[in-house]
């Protein structure tokens, strides 16, 4: 028996169930996540103190209808609105209310649209005026484990290498990673394969990241322990032991020769960004 028939085997083959976009439907992606990269840094400018979720949610609808688009959340599966504003211990899918920002408060605002058919998604968590070390620390971690996977993540890559960094980079530093959300596969559809998990399970040893494929990264990490409950809303995910969670979300293209990130905003942090 050959080398490469004892490797065949004795290795596990490459898993690839997800769909791949040609050029021309990169271009449509494109346009999406620009539309939505826009839509986020016009919500960035009312981000702060004594401005309601539910205000933000209104200025992204109008914003989004305005220019004759559609926000993904708003209807789906019945989610009540248009963005999630996920607050301090909220991890996410916070349903914007009457709660007001506080000084003090981080809040990840995650939003998507869709655009000719096409999806753009991605996510920020903001500091709230001038807020505590902790807070301010955490969401450094998060934000630097997102462009720790987006690295990790080369044409022909695992899964398990994108989530084994994150993970490596976050509890490295006393932090921990959500296991029960995950990052996904996204173009035509909001949710489709494959899934992105940001903590190295075994079962993503073979999921492999072919050029072509579309997909989103989003750690969720703790001040405390991973574990999460969901409020009575169905929606509203909390930390267990109600520490601070923060959150940041690229959408990710891969190309031939490594990532490309489609949802870079204007007036966001860029990698290397310090809070």
């Amino acid at each position: 028996m050959n080398l490469s028939r004892i490797r065949d085997v004795l290795l596990p083959r490459p898993r690839r169930d997800y769909p791949l976009y040609e050029n021309d439907e990169l271009q449509m992606l494109r346009k999406a996540t620009a539309f939505n990269s826009q839509l986020m840094d016009v919500l960035r400018e009312h981000v702060r103190p004594g401005i309601t979720t539910n205000e933000l949610d209104r200025l992204a609808a109008s914003y989004t209808r305005d220019h004759g688009h559609a926000a993904a959340c708003l209807g789906y599966k019945g989610f009540p609105k248009s963005i999630c504003t996920s607050i301090n211990d909220v991890v996410c899918h916070g349903i914007p209310d009457d709660t007001v920002l506080q000084e003090g408060d981080i809040v990840n605002v995650d939003i998507t649209t869709i655009v000719d058919g096409w999806y753009g998604d991605q996510s920020e968590t903001f500091l709230v005026g001038e807020v505590s070390k902790e807070a301010k620390a955490l969401t450094q971690v998060t934000f630097d484990a997102l462009h720790v996977g987006i690295r990790a993540a080369r044409p022909y890559c695992t899964i398990y290498d994108i989530a084994k960094a994150i993970t490596r980079h976050a509890e490295a530093r006393g932090y921990s990673v959500v296991r029960s959300y995950q990052g996904h596969g996204i173009g035509r559809e909001f949710h489709q394969k494959p899934g992105v998990p940001h903590y190295p399970h075994e079962s993503t040893q073979r999921s492999i990241i072919v050029p072509g494929c579309c997909f989103t990264i989003e750690p969720m990490i703790n001040i405390g322990t991973p574990d999460i409950y969901i409020e009575p809303d169905g929606w509203t995910v909390r930390t267990k032991d109600h520490s601070l969670s923060a959150q940041f979300e690229h959408q990710i293209f891969m190309k031939a020769d490594g990532p490309e990130i489609l949802t870079l905003t204007k007036q966001g942090p860029q990698e290397g960004h310090c809070f």
